[in-house]
């Protein structure tokens, strides 16, 4: 049987990486446009940031999505500072820009 928690979790898309463009908001965060559209939340990256080696990055990084809230936003950690080959890839933004 499908809960709501396995519903809510499969369209935030906790537990998946991406390569995500990040920008510092006014207190110094790093902050994430999410990348599924069917999330109500955007990305607050809040762990591994001891991965980047400046910040904000100068390109895109590897983020999983973790099953939290923080200040309003879903919370995400950096899995690498370069972004190869993401282990996801969401293309539903992609679609709904054509």
């Amino acid at each position: 049987m499908t809960s709501i928690r396995d519903l809510v979790s499969g369209s935030l898309k906790v537990g998946h990486r991406y390569c995500l463009e990040v920008s510092v908001d006014e207190d110094g965060r790093l902050l994430a446009e999410h990348p599924s559209a069917t999330s109500p939340m955007n990305v607050l990256v809040c762990e591994g940031l001891e991965e980047l080696e400046e910040v904000p990055p100068a390109g895109p990084i590897e983020v999983e999505i973790l099953g939290r809230v923080v200040d309003d936003r879903l919370a995400g950690r950096v899995v690498s500072a370069s972004c190869d080959e993401p282990e996801n890839v969401d293309d539903s933004r992609a679609d709904q820009a054509t």
